[in-house]
């Protein structure tokens, strides 16, 4: 009864939807738990985002765990995006910490960040077969050590990315792990897409908590709602077009990617009107 009395049926509802989004497509945690907390909670972009990693980190120890019974991670690839990733998060904190999290500053980076993530991660999702087919011929030459600087840099690219957004790591990791590993089967590419994601989020995660930006009311009531989500989700997938869901969650980023952007540029968009007061001539000048 006194759970009952407890529940925050809202966010066990939005982590419950984000959780059956995850199941069905392997996308999706990141790219709209953050604009949810942000545009329909009125969270705090940090502290939507801190909350969204540790969410992102349970979540996906879940899927590694599949994947580790199912042998279906390529261990050499999480280790070499973790070469790149852990260093690039943990100086990510640091400056994170250096802007003050609380200042309008780092609440603009962190929205425009979100903004183009998610736009990148909706062109990934419908254009991904056209990038990898333009792209297979020239990575297909590369040798195994340059792959390897690659893989480590590609990382470094989604450790800076997932520390301030918490989006990026799934769509627009994938696709380059499918051009530099075009002979690893998808299903490996995905699994040690996610195997990546536990250790990269959790730090991330775990940095926003000691800057304060993590709301674990939040956290807890998203993460009782996802599980069940994250469930039917998977049973439903075999049943559900993947394509016709990719072109849904595509125009979903689109439209919120879109949204969040327009709010960057109107909110630091010069106030004309007071700058004329400035520069305007007093009378009798």
């Amino acid at each position: 009864m006194l759970l009952l009395q407890a529940l925050d049926v809202p966010y066990v509802v939005a982590g419950f939807l984000v959780g059956m989004l995850v199941g069905l497509t392997g996308v999706g945690g990141g790219s709209l738990m953050t604009p949810i907390l942000i545009l329909l909670f009125g969270t705090s972009p940090a502290t939507a985002v801190g909350t969204d990693l540790l969410f992102a980190a349970a979540t996906k120890t879940v899927g590694s765990l599949v994947h580790g019974y199912n042998h279906t991670i390529e261990w050499r690839i999480v280790f070499r995006l973790a070469a790149g990733s852990i260093p690039a998060t943990a100086l990510t904190l640091v400056l994170l910490a250096a802007l003050h999290m609380s200042s309008g500053g780092a609440r603009h980076l962190i929205v425009a960040v979100i903004a183009l993530a998610l736009l990148l991660t909706a062109v990934m999702l419908i254009a991904r077969g056209k990038v990898t087919a333009f792209a297979a011929p020239r990575l297909g030459r590369l040798d195994e050590s340059t792959i390897a600087k690659l893989t480590v840099a590609m990382g470094a690219v989604l450790g800076v990315l997932v520390t301030v957004s918490s989006v990026g790591a799934g769509a627009i990791g994938v696709t380059a792990l499918v051009l530099l590993y075009p002979r690893v089967a998808t299903k490996r590419i995905v699994g040690s897409d996610i195997a990546h994601a536990v250790p990269l989020t959790l730090l991330a995660g775990l940095g926003h908590g000691t800057l304060g930006t993590l709301d674990l009311h939040a956290l807890t009531w998203l993460l009782v709602g996802s599980f069940p989500g994250i469930f039917i989700g998977s049973v439903l997938s075999a049943r559900v077009p993947d394509v016709a869901l990719r072109y849904v969650l595509a125009t979903v980023l689109f439209i919120v990617g879109g949204r969040m952007a327009l709010d960057v540029v109107t909110q630091t968009r010069p106030n004309v009107a007071a700058l004329s007061t400035v520069v305007a001539p007093r009378p009798g000048h």
